[in-house]
């Protein structure tokens, strides 16, 4: 079925879409050529720049369904009743990468998660792993400018990378993770997906808990190797990408089981690990996991740059009954997402259809910038007014955080069993005898690159902290690749 003439820009029917206009055959071409100039003139525009980090990145539309009652914790309208489905928006990808970079590589996968709530939306913003390399978010330009390519070489380099990780001690808990064999997902259905952080649930009564948030794969857990992935990541770079559209195509819908552990606010400062720790878990044996609920995807975007590059999440989106902890990777990313956005597609980024809410209206006072649509039309836009305006709850959406002392730049508290190598240790532990020796090979190969022997001897000793079984490996692997 035709869809009529083609049109520019301004709604005009096109003539001639072949060939540009010139002064005769053969004579150059004609400024009055519109057609030609808003094409090209568009064509310049049609990016916008990528994001920092998760650059690279998939997403499609689904649906949570409620499964337990959860009021006894949290007042969020979403959760309130068994059953109960919300619409959402996942996007995947991976961290360091740029835009164009290979799926298939080893890095932490972004797991950004939209709520369209009827309370506005609600954004959950976390990866495939349950920890971070770091604990305070002043170190996060500096963590990722060793990820990113070097400003002098234009490549990643392996001496940025373990200089960093070698003096920030914290970071050996997730780099044991990510060079474990859930180092490389096989596709993005394949893998489970974690809050992170710890965010604050608070019910009617206005009881505080604490609480983490787990999305275990139904799909199953599924791995590439080193190998795997190098020979992947050059034969299709869009491997994840093109598998997780495939799969909806075809009706194989991913879904995963969400659970949450939950902490009583009483519970927090005596617990042995510091709760807001984003470098430690909560064992579960501490804190059991409680399944809530199911998530499924089961609709592609439509066009990948207006629904997945133009998606924006913030970790600052809450809804009542939810809100954020004193975690401080937490804290920084509630300003630093929401000015990226901002930097990145404009400060109506919100007015765009995959970010505005969908289970309600967004009423603010903002008004006019870039692409504003107008659609405030003759409102008033100052608070308080007497012409009907939209007014102010009085209700926050969470509960106040105790705080004392003065203020400075100061350490996050010491609980009695932080440290960082106790959990690095715990995990290396956890692991079978193949899986080590894939965690040695792994490290190994990539420390071995590294060109000073005094940052090999760093990143080595972490390691040889967190247990001295895993720290003799690695020295003897690494010996052996530098001769």
């Amino acid at each position: 079925m035709t869809q009529g003439p083609l049109t520019t820009e301004a709604g005009a029917p096109v003539a001639d879409n072949q060939n540009s206009e010139t002064a005769g055959v053969g004579g150059p071409v004609l400024v009055q050529d519109q057609l030609l100039l808003e094409k090209l003139a568009h064509f310049n525009r049609e990016r916008i720049p990528e994001r920092v980090v998760h650059a690279r990145g998939a997403g499609a539309y689904g649906t949570f369904t409620l499964t337990r009652d959860v009021s006894q914790w949290t007042r969020a309208k979403f959760l309130s009743e068994v059953g109960k489905e919300t619409e959402t928006f996942l996007r995947f990808s991976t961290v360091a990468g740029n835009l164009g970079s290979a799926d298939a590589v080893r890095d932490p996968r972004g797991w950004a998660l939209k709520f369209y709530t009827e309370e506005g939306n609600y954004d959950l913003v976390g990866n495939n792993t349950p920890v971070f390399f770091i604990k305070d978010a002043i170190k996060f330009p500096d963590f990722i400018h060793t990820q990113k390519r070097d400003p002098y070489t234009g490549s990643q380099e392996a001496d940025n990378v373990w200089d960093f990780w070698g003096l920030s001690p914290e970071s050996t808990h997730q780099v044991t993770w990510l060079f474990g064999d859930r180092g490389i997902p096989a596709s993005y259905r394949h893998m489970n997906g974690f809050g992170s952080h710890t965010f604050q649930w608070n019910n009617e009564a206005g009881e505080v808990f604490w609480v983490k948030y787990h999305f275990k794969t139904d799909q199953g857990i599924k791995n590439l190797t080193q190998a795997e992935a190098n020979q992947l990541a050059g034969e299709d770079p869009d491997s994840h990408q093109r598998d997780l559209r495939e799969s909806i195509e075809r009706g194989d819908f991913p879904s995963w089981t969400v659970q949450v552990q939950i902490m009583p606010a009483a519970e927090a400062a005596n617990y042995r690990f510091n709760p807001f720790d984003l470098t430690k878990v909560w064992p579960h044996a501490d804190y059991p996991l409680i399944e809530i609920g199911k998530l499924e995807l089961n609709r592609n975007p439509e066009n990948v740059f207006a629904e997945v590059e133009q998606s924006i999440f913030s970790p600052a989106h809450f809804v009542p009954g939810i809100g954020p902890s004193p975690d401080k990777m937490l804290q920084g990313r509630l300003f630093g997402y929401g000015d990226a956005h901002r930097y990145r597609v404009g400060i109506n980024a919100d007015h765009l259809p995959v970010n505005r809410p969908h289970a309600t209206e967004a009423r603010t006072n903002s008004r006019d910038g870039y692409l504003y649509d107008g659609r405030h039309k003759g409102a008033k836009n100052y608070e308080p007014n007497s012409f009907g305006g939209p007014h102010q709850t009085d209700r926050p959406l969470w509960q106040p955080i105790d705080v004392t002392g003065g203020t400075g730049n100061h350490a996050a508290a010491v609980h009695s069993e932080d440290d960082d190598f106790v959990q690095a240790g715990n995990l290396y532990r956890l692991y079978s005898e193949d899986e080590k020796s894939r965690l040695i090979e792994n490290l190994s190969g990539f420390i071995a690159k590294v060109s000073r022997d005094d940052i090999v001897e760093r990143a080595i000793n972490n390691f040889r902290q967190a247990d001295g079984d895993f720290g003799k490996r690695l020295e003897a692997a690494v010996q052996a690749l530098r001769g």
